[in-house]
Order: structure tokens, then sequence, then C-alpha cells
């Protein structure tokens, strides 16, 4: 079956009315993951239904060869985080690090940011979703390219919570 919008709305409602947390369906080479009220993500807020779409799982060549494409290769922070702060992605998207494309970005290298602080947005499902710090700091390395897709869990920023 192919994920249309009437399909993944009927799988939103199942969650909804249901006490389950999660649910997760894969079909044609794509995935869905639909987390209820009950799970929480990682930025410590549940804002309701939350749909994230990874992308395709392997090329259609690389079915029809019986071999996965490789995943995309995330962008390893430095060796040197010892004392850094971590802010991650809490969904699949595309990472933006401006409100617009001729907007000044949220958060540059080196400024220091507060707790409650816009630093991106992560688009997900036609949402533009609002990250927020949760520490202060200084932003010492923007790991997410601009326009890029992001995965959940992915480290988008470190920051220096001494400086």
């Amino acid at each position: 079956m192919f994920m249309t919008e009437k399909y993944i709305r009927t799988l939103i409602r199942l969650v909804e009315e249901s006490d389950i947390d999660a649910l997760e369906v894969s079909s044609w080479g794509r995935k869905i993951r639909i987390s209820g009220k009950g799970a929480a993500n990682s930025n410590g807020h549940s804002n309701g239904t939350v749909v994230m779409q990874a992308p395709k799982e392997a090329t259609p060549a690389a079915a029809k060869a019986g071999t996965a494409a490789p995943p995309p290769a995330a962008e390893a922070p430095p060796e040197d985080t010892a004392g850094l702060v971590e802010i991650k992605s809490p969904m699949v998207g595309t990472f933006y690090g401006a409100p617009a494309p001729d907007a000044d970005p949220y958060v540059s290298l080196n400024e220091k940011i507060a707790v409650g602080q816009v630093v991106c947005i992560v688009e997900a499902m036609k949402l533009m979703n609002e990250i927020e710090s949760e520490v202060s700091g200084r932003v010492v390395k923007i790991l997410a390219e601009n326009a890029k897709p992001v995965e959940f869990g992915q480290v988008l920023f470190l920051v220096d919570t001494k400086g």
C-alpha cells in the first residue's frame, strides 16, 4: 500500500485512539513512525502526535540487486568533546539554520545562547518545528548542514556550557 495522506491520517487516528506510545510502518521502501502523546521526545516537550518519515531504505536499483543502499554518513563530532553539551534533533526531517533563506541564522559559531532560545528549525511533514536549546552556553560547533536531512538523535550543535 502506498503511503497516502488518507492512510497516514488513519494511522495517526489509530495511535491517538489507542494506548500505544508509537507505531512504525514500512511500505514500498518508505518508513513512517508515529509517536503518540505518551511518547516523550528528546527535547522534553510532548506536543501531541508527531509524524516522522525516514528516507528510503534502499534505491529501486539496489532493491532489485538484493542489496541495500548504505545509510547516509552522519558527520561524527570531534573527539575533544569533553565538557561540551550536544543539542540533538528530536525528529527526522530537514535542518534549517534560519527562519527564511534570506534571513540571518538563529545562531552562529561562538555565539552565546540561553535556555529556551530557538537554535534551528527541523521541517517534518511540511511542519516547521522550532528546536530550542535546553542549555546556556557558547556554540562551538554546528554539525548539521542547512537544508539537509537530519535523523532522530543526530547531534546538531555542540555547546560549551562553561563559556
